[in-house]
């Protein structure tokens, strides 16, 4: 009986990452714009949901959770970035001209698609449920699970994030 459950949690799981598996690195790319870094926190998404399914722990929803767990391991990546490049400052070793051209080539990554430069300039909470809605394609329910916040929420969140977009864009176009 307990191979029959191992079996079928196997095919599941295994079903799952050949479904979400390229969702989730997208999102992570968007979220870090370091292929490499958005690689292992993909990877890193799906062991630890293995290891709470595994457990035993039932999950209503897979696609949601694994967003949530995603974007909690960027959440944690971001802090761990923001830590470093502190302790970079303090002690005297920041190489600027390096940080430049990691900027600049992460800004090219963008160039192409104004709309996403733009959004990536956004306050998280817009830019999160941005790119989950338009870019990842979810519905605004699945948006609201992942981020345990009401629908209504939801849309209004994603409602000003469209109006600060568009201000955004026109604002760069008359800058230009």
């Amino acid at each position: 009986m307990k191979e029959e459950v191992n079996q079928n949690l196997n095919t599941y799981f295994n079903q799952s990452y050949e479904e979400f598996s390229d969702a989730i690195f997208r999102y992570c790319l968007y979220q870090t714009s370091k292929r490499e870094v958005a690689l292992d926190l993909t990877q890193d998404t799906f062991i630890k949901t293995w290891e709470y399914l595994s457990k035993g722990n039932k999950v209503d929803n897979l696609k949601a959770f694994l967003y949530k767990v995603a974007g909690n391991l960027i959440i944690d990546y971001r802090r761990k970035k923001k830590s470093e490049s502190l302790d970079q400052i303090t002690e005297g070793g920041v190489d600027v001209k390096s940080n430049i051209n990691e900027m600049e080539q992460t800004e090219n990554v963008f160039e192409k698609d104004l709309a996403l430069k733009v959004i990536d300039q956004l306050e998280e909470k817009y830019k999160d449920v941005l790119i989950l809605r338009f870019v990842e394609d979810m519905s605004i329910k699945e948006i609201a699970k992942i981020m345990h916040q009401g629908e209504n929420n939801i849309s209004v969140r994603i409602h000003r994030g469209i109006q600060k977009l568009k201000d955004a864009l026109e604002k760069n176009q008359n800058g230009k």
